[in-house]
């Protein structure tokens, strides 16, 4: 499956409801489980970003509607990175034109 690397930081809201972040997660993970995704990192984060989260997505459609619906919350404001792993990487450069 694709993975996606997630850049977050909590809005305003998010920072006035930071006591509920950890059944935000828990909901968070089970919607991204629900379209067939796994979330396989979590990290806090100091720094420009709040949190890095790194899943894994059937398609680029499945991740967009997790990352819209999570959004919509507005307790974070996500920036999302599409990633290949080594291997992928590798078959890339070998067979570029």
């Amino acid at each position: 499956m694709p993975t996606y690397i997630t850049l977050w930081k909590y809005t305003q809201k998010g920072i006035e409801n930071i006591d509920d972040s950890p059944d935000r997660l828990d909901a968070a993970t089970d919607l991204i489980s629900s379209v067939g995704g796994e979330l396989t990192a979590f990290y806090l984060t100091m720094g420009a970003y709040d949190i890095v989260t790194i899943a894994e997505f059937p398609d680029d459609d499945a991740a967009a509607k997790v990352l819209l619906r999570i959004s919509q919350g507005g307790s974070v404001s996500p920036h999302t990175m599409k990633a290949w792993p080594e291997a992928d990487y590798r078959d890339l450069i070998a067979s570029l034109p």
